[in-house]
């Protein structure tokens, strides 16, 4: 029977309630198929990409066999890989459950446990969390986990690449086996399929869409530039116009994050129109800027894939992956973000010689080749500065290597002085290189006496100075 309302699942009406004040109206594909197997009781491993609204597809029947608040232990628990994550997942059973009396906690680090472990204390029914923060709290004693029937497993490909692998083990030897087990991913990988099997008893897979493609709603396009200060420029060029209304802009590293931001900042969008979150940011400046960017206060998030895949905003306009990113999978997450509840997006990916090797790879994973486009007239391009050409080059002969193991490399370092930057600076005589001392012996003939005042060496004559 095919599903088109939620009125067709057996939902009680607290929930469809809810349901309805969301504005939702029909259910995706992923939650045709994972909520009536799940009211059933059967484990479910669900391969669905970012927006899919996997999360409602667990959470309502989760929420209505828990139905109402009972005893202080929890009875369900959901892992999630980021604190964002986990914060989303905690709003959703908000919204899900606003006229039930469900009690739930989100628990993850950055902060203090203090508050958690006295909510912990006045009785929990669903515990979202972190591997890490649960294992922490459960260790203090906090943690009663005799009453948990059923655990999710979110985002279980991001847990991999995290290394939780040893944290989730801990947690499923000291949780009752008797339990229901749902575990989602974007990707269905060798690591993510062990886990399957170590975590899920007979469970019915659930393939909405094929591993790791990009949403359907998401255009995508690739600007080969040729370094990280033409990157600059192209950014500058694209956020000035009126279609980027809410952007996200995925750097790789910290550094590269906060310089994009105080760029922008100072030259480009209005100081409080741009946030910038970092593993180093606290969780209330990351918090409030999430905040502040769901809300439309902020025009320009800039963010590492810590909040790839803890971002759920209907009306991001674009994604631009400043650098491509080299776990190949967080392509797809990233560019998840927009596009999303129906909506068209655009994802723009910067790519340079040292990252076509990476874009291959991801385009090899998401089974397209992603459309390229030549840089605007208006973008200026610069000069590759010395350290940089040799970074890339460097870069070019490891992912040779990878390839090709007996390659030996073509790479060889230079000196700046050497470069055809680095003679354009030399102006007027050298300095010189080191003081000439008169020899204090006679020199033979082998030795040479030219060889010992160059060299300052007065000790090292006979057969082995002449080799020299």
């Amino acid at each position: 029977m095919e599903i088109t309302s939620f009125e067709q699942f057996d939902l009680n009406r607290q929930l469809l309630n809810a349901i309805a004040d969301l504005g939702y109206t029909e259910p995706t594909p992923i939650q045709q198929k994972t909520i009536p197997l799940s009211l059933d009781n059967h484990d479910v491993l669900g391969i669905a990409q970012t927006g899919t609204g996997k999360t409602a597809a667990y959470l309502l029947p989760l929420l209505m066999k828990i139905k109402y608040a009972q005893g202080d232990a929890p009875r369900a628990l959901i892992l999630a890989p980021t604190r964002e994550l986990v914060m989303q997942i905690n709003q959703a059973i908000s919204e899900l459950g606003k006229y039930t009396d469900l009690r739930h906690l989100a628990l993850y680090g950055g902060l203090g446990p203090k508050t958690q472990i006295e909510t912990l204390r006045q009785g929990v029914d669903i515990l979202v969390t972190t591997p890490g923060r649960f294992i922490d709290l459960y260790r203090l004693g906090e943690i009663v986990t005799k009453e948990i029937r059923t655990m999710v497993l979110d985002e279980a490909d991001k847990m991999m690449d995290m290394g939780f692998m040893p944290q989730i083990r801990s947690i499923l030897e000291v949780i009752p086996t008797k339990r229901q087990n749902l575990l989602f991913s974007a990707t269905f990988g060798g690591r993510v399929e062990r886990l399957s099997e170590e975590f899920l008893e007979a469970p019915i897979r659930i393939e909405v869409t094929p591993q790791a493609s990009t949403a359907e709603m998401v255009s995508q396009v690739i600007y080969s530039v040729p370094n990280f200060r033409t990157k600059i420029n192209l950014l500058d060029h694209l956020i000035n116009k009126d279609t980027f209304q809410r952007v996200i802009i995925f750097a790789r590293t910290k550094g590269t994050a906060e310089n994009i931001y105080k760029f922008l900042a100072r030259k480009v969008v209005e100081p409080d129109k741009i946030r910038v979150i970092h593993a180093n940011k606290g969780q209330n400046t990351r918090i409030n800027a999430m905040d502040a960017f769901k809300e439309g206060n902020v025009q320009v998030l800039v963010a590492t894939d810590v909040a790839a895949r803890g971002i759920d905003v209907a009306e991001v306009s674009h994604v631009i992956n400043f650098d491509v990113p080299l776990i190949y999978e967080d392509y797809v997450h990233r560019i998840g973000r927009t596009g999303r509840a129906n909506r068209t997006g655009e994802a723009i990916t910067f790519v340079t010689m040292a990252e076509e090797y990476h874009v291959l790879k991801i385009e090899k994973i998401i089974r397209m080749t992603v459309p390229r486009q030549p840089l605007p007239a208006e973008v200026k391009v610069t000069e590759t500065p010395f350290d940089e050409q040799q970074a890339m080059l460097r870069e070019l002969d490891e992912q040779r290597r990878k390839e090709d193991p007996t390659f030996l490399g073509a790479f060889h370092e230079k000196k700046e002085k050497n470069s055809p930057a680095g003679k354009g600076r030399q102006k007027g005589p050298s300095k010189p290189t080191g003081t000439k001392r008169p020899a204090t012996r006679a020199t033979s003939p082998r030795s040479g006496s030219s060889t010992a005042s160059k060299t300052g060496n007065t000790k090292r004559s006979g057969p082995r100075g002449g080799r020299r």
